[in-house]
This record gives C-alpha cells, structure tokens and sequence, in this order.
C-alpha cells in the first residue's frame, strides 16, 4: 500500500465525508425535535460538531481497516446514530417519516452543493486537482450516504420510512427484523446484492437529477 497516495485520499475525503455524517445526524435530530422529540436535542446531538457523531469503530476504525484489507476496492462505516423516541413524536407513525428521511435528503442536497462547486471550479478554470477530487468526492460520498440509507430495511432510514408507510400489521411485522437487521444488511453489503440491486441503479439516477439541476449553472459557466 503505497502511504503518500492513502494520505491523499484521506485528506481528499476528509472534510466531505465530515461534513456527510454531521449533517446527516443532526438533520434527524432537528426534525425530531421539530415534530416533538426533545431527546437528541437534551443530550445535544443536535450540533455541527463532528466530534458529537463519530463512532470510534464505526466511522473510523472500520473503514481504514476495510480500506487496507481490500486495498480500497471496499469500504463501510457508520456513525453513531441520533437517539430519536419515536413515542414523543406527535404523529409517531406519520412524523417517523419526515425524521428517517430528513438525513438522506440532507446528503443529496450536499451532493448537490458539492455538484456546484465543482462546476464552479471548472467553469472558472480553478485547476487546483486537490480541490476538484474533493468536490468530485464529495458528490459520492453524499449520493452513497443518500442511497445506502434509503435501502428499505431497518434499522436503516429507508426501513423506517417503510415502516411508517405501510399499514399497521405489516409495519410491525417489518419492525421486528431491527434488530438483526444491521447484520443482514451487512450481508447483503458483502455479498453484492445491496450494490448491484440498489446502490449503482439509485446513484445513477442521483447523478442524473444532479446533472439536470445544475445544467443551467453550467450553461452559464461555459
């Protein structure tokens, strides 16, 4: 493994994927707290501080391990998630929705800040390389962030917002797998099927809407 060029990397997908996780928590913890649940908010996780969602193993540990195992060809990490009571809520079932899906719709709408510096950079022929990797970097992270999390199975924010969607029977039935549900979609991770069935199809599109949205940016630009 050569050492200057993972330098590189973590330095390239530092700050993205800082900004990624961060966001990603405390925009649970805000909807939380905006449709009644003051718990992140008493244990003050609602905050831009890093350092209040990072999981020594999950967000840290594990991906350099992974990435040194698989010489990057694989990566997987987690932060520590924002405690929500979904009992607090005024509406659980209805506002489960809005707080699973609030940390997703942050990420894409970071991929869609870092879609516009990028061009940006480009547009104004900034040919900084270090800075264009992390614009280009910070697109995926938040489209991976994006897609993986909407994956329908909890205790991921897709399966809570299944769970939120269907009728009762059905929903309890789903919410019984969560919690095995971390190590099935590990599983699943490993073994391809969340990347070939859900991620490339989903990230696709991501790129798609981005391009479109950003399109006249570009138009302007050129």
């Amino acid at each position: 493994m050569d050492f200057s060029n993972l330098l590189q990397t973590v330095l390239i997908y530092a700050l993205p994927v800082l900004f990624a996780i961060t966001v990603h928590e405390a925009a649970h913890g805000y909807a939380a707290r905006h449709f009644g649940d003051n718990t992140a908010s008493m244990l003050g996780r609602i905050t831009l501080n890093p350092f209040k969602h990072i999981d020594p193993v999950g967000t840290i540990l594990m991906p350099l391990l992974l990435y040194f195992a698989t010489s990057g060809a694989f990566l997987f990490g987690y932060a520590k998630p924002v405690p929500v009571n979904f009992h607090h809520l005024r509406n659980p079932k209805r506002d489960m929705i809005w707080v699973a899906l609030a940390g997703p719709a942050s990420n894409f709408l970071q991929a869609i800040l870092w879609a516009v510096v990028l061009v940006a950079l480009v547009g104004l022929q900034i040919d900084e390389r270090f800075f264009i990797e992390m614009a280009r970097a910070g697109i995926l992270v938040n489209l991976v962030m994006w897609a993986f999390n909407l994956f329908p199975l909890p205790p991921l924010d897709g399966g809570r917002i299944l769970v939120g969607l269907l009728p009762w029977r059905q929903a309890q039935m789903v919410s019984r797998i969560e919690p095995y549900g971390f190590f099935i979609v590990l599983a699943l991770v490993v073994a391809g099927v969340v990347g070939t069935v859900w991620l490339r199809p989903l990230m696709s599109l991501g790129y798609s809407a981005i391009s479109l949205l950003i399109s006249p940016l570009s138009a302007l630009l050129r």
